[in-house]
């Protein structure tokens, strides 16, 4: 049984994830609070496995809360999200901090997403949480990239991520260099975040980061992220390859479908492809990646004690169509060295 304290200012926010939340015999709402005071005496009386927590709070916001509480008490914390600018930009600080996931408001008031909440929170209870450092939190921008050269190629790098991975994606791009092969991210993400997570990353990488418009050119030296309500996919143009961007349905409960983007890849790039899953709930992108090793292209996955859910990494590696296991931050030598390696 999941422990579970809710924790947010609005009554009606309280009361419509405490009833989702319930609907799992699995999970147990052992409280609410209204605010991160009422909080942090809760967290002592009732011992959560998990609690969601609300951004925007009176007295103290839900970002210092954080803070405070994964210095002090590290535990999985799961966020609970506007769908707008703001909210994306305040979340992806949560996530750095150390939260586990996220879930939208919107998403509370929608129908057939109860389960889709209720993975979210147990799958957190599993995560093993670090303390929150400072220190290594304002350095981490800091990263300096692998100095190597790189001798650019018909090779692309293809990502596939999901839970944890907004900060895995960062850990791999911060120390890569700039100017190497092209590499294309599908992140499951909502579409009014993934806008700023690429303006995020371009900031702090050494590689050029955007996120994918239909039409856009594939180029050596930058990184396209999938937008989050499309799938992002590829199509020979008479300059090379171009991004395009499908407005399909879900694949694998998703859209954008590392599924999608591994299959499109694969059957328009003439080249070779470095095939890359790193953590993530569910099994998203682990039959493309067979499709992918079965036509000779390297298949590269994180490995599980690196991982904040070894779901499609894991899925991938059962299958037994892995290249290569390897720690996250093994990842950037490991893609430099499949860049290397001759046809």
């Amino acid at each position: 049984m999941v422990k579970v304290l809710v924790v947010d200012d609005s009554v009606l926010i309280r009361q419509l994830l405490s009833e989702i939340l319930s609907s799992d015999p699995e999970i147990q709402v052992v409280g609410t609070a209204a605010d991160p005071f009422i909080a942090r005496e809760k967290i002592k009386l009732l011992n959560p496995d998990v609690i969601t927590l609300d951004i925007e709070m009176p007295k103290m916001d839900g970002i210092t809360f954080l803070k405070n509480l994964m210095r002090l008490r590290p535990m999985p914390v799961v966020m609970v999200s506007t769908l707008t600018q703001a909210g994306a930009l305040v979340t992806l600080d949560a996530l750095e901090i150390g939260a586990v996931d996220y879930i939208s408001k919107h998403e509370l008031e929608g129908s057939n997403v109860a389960s889709d909440i209720c993975a979210k929170i147990k799958t957190a209870a599993t995560v093993k949480v670090n303390a929150f450092d400072p220190d290594r939190f304002t350095q981490k921008s800091k990263i300096r990239a692998i100095d190597k050269d790189v001798k650019l190629s018909d090779k692309i790098i293809a990502i596939g991520a999901s839970t944890g991975g907004t900060e895995a994606i960062k850990d791999v791009l911060l120390r890569l260099p700039g100017q190497m092969s092209p590499i294309v991210i599908t992140q499951h993400i909502p579409g009014a975040f993934s806008a700023s997570y690429a303006q995020r990353l371009d900031r702090e990488c050494q590689m050029n980061v955007v996120q994918a418009t239909d039409g856009m050119k594939i180029t050596p030296g930058y990184a396209y992220l999938a937008p989050g309500d499309r799938h992002l996919l590829f199509q020979q143009g008479p300059k090379g390859l171009v991004c395009r961007l499908g407005d399909g349905p879900l694949v694998n409960r998703h859209k954008p479908s590392v599924e999608c983007m591994f299959d499109s890849l694969r059957e328009t790039h003439n080249g070779k492809i470095i095939s890359i899953i790193l953590t993530g709930m569910g099994a998203d992108g682990a039959v493309a990646m067979k499709r992918l090793k079965d036509a000779g292209h390297t298949c590269i996955v994180q490995d599980e004690n690196s991982s904040v859910v070894w779901g499609m990494p894991g899925a991938a590696y059962e299958l037994g169509v892995v290249t290569e296991t390897t720690p996250l931050l093994k990842i950037p030598d490991a893609i430099l060295a499949a860049l290397k390696k001759k046809p």
